[in-house]
Formats: structure tokens, C-alpha cells, sequence
């Protein structure tokens, strides 16, 4: 896979620059802030950028604003968000964009490397991955809105694990329950945002992007 990365920690950079080249990737791209990273993505688009929140030069959310111009000008690339922040603002724009080859991993709770080069091929693939801390964040601040309340525990404990891009099959496994238990409560999902009947349309992503954009 050709990668692009954009972080301002030169340990890091390189570390991850070691790292993906001994699994086989091409890195075509290291860079220490925003503006890099869109140039060298104009230059020549790779499959997936993985870029950090806070970089120079107001360390704030320059990353996650490269990330979003990538995601506009280069809908195909794949954005792979790796931080110790989550910046609800800007993190929400992302993935109400379009949850297809978006990710969003906290670096402090990936604990394995295995688990970032996992979600790496997932957004590579068009895929979603988002740290289950993420997308607990993004849906409290969401809490408002009248479906999620709507919602049982366990409904939102589904959801949770469909906003993060994993199957039925795979939420199954994680919440051990069964898969047609986990079918049941997507549907009830889907009745109770009003999405039974959205024809054409991945009820789905519509499902986590009702909640990630209200």
C-alpha cells in the first residue's frame, strides 16, 4: 500500500516510517505539518494518509484540517487520523463526510502494533476504524437529539461498535451475543431512526452518521 504520513514528532515519524516499510508499504511521503501533506498529496495521491491532530505551526488542528482537504479535493484517499486528542469539532466533519476509508485511533490506547496496521489495511481497503474511545466522545456529545434517547443499552452498545466498522458477525463477538440478536437490534436501530425504508442508500452508515451529525 502507498502511504503518506504527516506528524511533527520526528521519533515518531520515523519510527512509523520503519515500521510500515518492514511490512511492505511504500511510504511515499513523511512530513511535519498540514501544509506539507496537501502538497504532497497533490504531487501524487497515495492510497491512505495517516496524519495526526496537532501539528505546526499553532499546534491546534491543523492535521485534522489537512485530513478534511484531503478528504475534498481526494475522496479516494483513504485517512487514517492518529492522535492523543480527540478534536470534536472537526472529527465529527470527517466522519459525517463520508465513513468510507476514514479512521481514528487514539495513540495512547493502541497497545499493539497489530491494531494500527489492522485498521491501516481497513482504510485502506475503504473500510472504517475508529478507537471505541472516539466514538464514545463523539456520540456523548451527540446525546441531545431525541433518537438516541430512543435507543436501549444495548442498542447503543451495537451502534457504538457499528460506528467503529465492524460487522454483525463482529459485534457479535465482541458483545458475545448471538448474530441474529445483533440483527435484530440493527434493525430496531434502523425503525427507531426512521431508516426501514431508505432505498438506495446504506442504512447503515446512515444510521452512524445521524448520530455523528446531529
Amino acid at each position: 500500500m502507498r502511504v503518506m504520513l504527516a506528524e511533527d514528532s520526528t521519533l515518531l515519524r520515523e519510527g512509523l516510517v520503519r515500521l510500515l516499510a518492514e511490512e511492505g508499504h511504500e511510504v511515499a511521503a513523511a512530513v511535519g505539518d498540514g501544509d506539507a501533506l496537501i502538497a504532497a498529496v497533490a504531487a501524487s495521491p497515495p492510497e491512505v494518509v495517516v496524519v495526526d491532530v496537532r501539528m505546526p505551526p499553532t499546534h491546534t488542528d491543523e492535521g485534522l484540517r489537512a485530513a478534511l482537504e484531503v478528504r475534498r479535493r481526494w475522496p479516494g484517499v483513504g485517512v487514517l487520523v492518529l492522535s492523543q486528542y480527540v478534536e470534536k469539532r472537526y472529527a465529527t466533519e470527517l466522519i459525517t463526510a463520508d465513513t468510507a476509508g476514514v479512521g481514528y485511533l487514539l495513540k495512547d490506547r493502541v497497545a499493539q502494533v497489530e491494531e494500527f496496521l489492522d485498521a491501516l489495511d481497513r482504510v485502506g481497503a475503504g473500510g472504517a476504524a475508529f478507537d471505541p474511545e472516539v466514538v464514545r466522545r463523539l456520540l456523548a456529545h451527540s446525546t441531545h437529539t431525541d433518537p438516541l434517547s430512543r435507543l436501549t443499552p444495548r442498542e447503543r452498545d451495537v451502534l457504538d461498535h457499528m460506528a467503529q466498522g465492524h460487522t454483525n458477525a463482529s459485534i457479535a463477538a465482541h458483545l458475545h451475543v448471538s448474530q441474529s440478536a445483533v440483527e435484530k437490534h440493527v434493525n430496531a436501530i434502523f425503525d427507531k431512526l426512521d431508516l426501514s425504508h431508505a432505498a438506495g442508500y446504506s442504512r447503515r452508515v446512515l444510521a452512524v452518521l445521524r448520530y455523528l451529525g446531529s
